[in-house]
C-alpha cells in the first residue's frame, strides 16, 4: 500500500499458500467461537432444535405453579373472611356443617321421602317371609327376634360352618349407614390393627358382631334402638356380620331380609 502523494510505502503484506490457509483457519475458529457464545448466552438458543420443548415445558410448569399459588391464596382469603365474620358475630358457629353431616342429612331426607313406600313393602314382605325372621333356641320356650337389615349392600361371601366361616361378607358403597339390627347394648367397640372397628351388639342371649367398620358413631356401653346408625361403611372395607344365640351360630342369610 503506497501513499498517493509521496508514493511512499505505507503497509505491505506478503502472502503465501500456507499463510493464507492459516489466516482463514484462525478466522473460522474465531467465527465459530463467537457464534457459540451467542447461542449459549443469548435467547437465540430458543430457536435451536431441542431447546424449544424444554422452554415450553418450563412455561407450563411455571403457569401451573402460579395457578396453584393463586388458588391457595384465594382459599386463605376466604378463610380469613369467614374468620373475621365469625369473630364479629355475623355468622354463628352452628351454621357451618361438614361434608359428612350434609351427606347424612341428604340421606335422611331421601329415606323420609320414601319411608311410606318402604314401610309398606317391608311389612308385606315380612308377612310373607315371617318364618325367616324368627330365631329361637332349642328349648320349648323360645325367644323371637325380628331383625332389621344392618346395611344396604351385596353379599359377596356366605357363611359356612364347615370351613369355620361364621360371618357373611357384605360389600357396600361409600358412606353407607351401618344400622343396629335390634334394640340392645354395644358391649364392645374395639379398634383393630387395620384402623377399623369390631362392634358387638347384645340383647339378652342374642349377639351380633360387626367387623371391619371404618367409622364408629356409637361408643361402648351405648344403648341403641333397632335401625339406629352405629357406624359408616366405605367402599374400601367389606362388612363382616356374625350372629350368635346362646352360643349357637345363626346364619344371617336365613334370618335377615337382604
Amino acid at each position: 500500500m503506497l501513499d498517493d502523494v509521496t508514493l511512499r510505502e505505507v503497509f505491505h503484506i506478503r502472502l503465501s499458500a500456507m499463510s493464507a490457509i492459516s489466516m482463514l483457519a484462525v478466522f473460522f475458529v474465531i467465527l465459530i467461537v463467537l457464534l457459540s457464545l451467542l447461542i449459549v448466552y443469548t435467547p437465540v438458543r430458543n430457536i435451536m432444535p431441542g431447546y424449544s420443548a424444554s422452554v415450553r415445558q418450563q412455561l407450563i410448569d411455571e403457569t401451573a405453579r402460579v395457578d396453584s399459588l393463586q388458588t391457595n391464596l384465594n382459599i386463605q382469603r376466604q378463610y380469613l373472611d369467614v374468620l373475621k365474620q365469625v369473630t364479629a358475630g355475623d355468622i354463628r358457629l352452628d351454621s357451618a356443617q361438614n361434608l359428612d353431616s350434609l351427606q347424612l342429612i341428604e340421606r335422611a331426607q331421601i329415606l323420609e321421602m320414601n319411608s311410606e313406600v318402604t314401610d309398606a313393602f317391608m311389612e308385606q314382605y315380612e308377612r310373607k317371609e315371617r318364618d325367616r325372621l324368627l330365631l329361637f333356641d332349642n328349648a320349648a320356650n323360645h325367644t323371637v327376634y325380628q331383625l332389621a337389615r344392618p346395611v344396604r349392600g351385596v353379599i359377596i361371601q356366605s357363611a359356612s360352618v364347615d370351613s369355620r366361616q361364621f360371618g357373611v361378607t357384605v360389600r357396600t358403597v361409600r358412606n353407607e349407614n351401618v344400622l343396629s339390627m335390634m334394640h340392645g347394648t354395644i358391649i364392645s367397640a374395639e379398634r383393630m390393627a387395620d384402623n377399623t372397628f369390631t362392634v358387638v351388639l347384645q340383647n339378652g342371649s342374642f349377639m351380633a358382631i360387626y367387623r371391619h367398620v371404618p367409622k364408629l358413631m356409637k361408643q361402648q356401653g351405648a344403648q341403641v334402638e333397632k335401625g339406629e346408625i352405629i357406624g359408616l361403611q366405605d367402599a374400601e372395607h367389606d362388612l363382616v356380620l356374625e350372629l350368635w344365640d346362646a352360643g349357637q351360630f345363626v346364619n344371617p342369610e336365613e334370618v335377615i331380609v337382604w
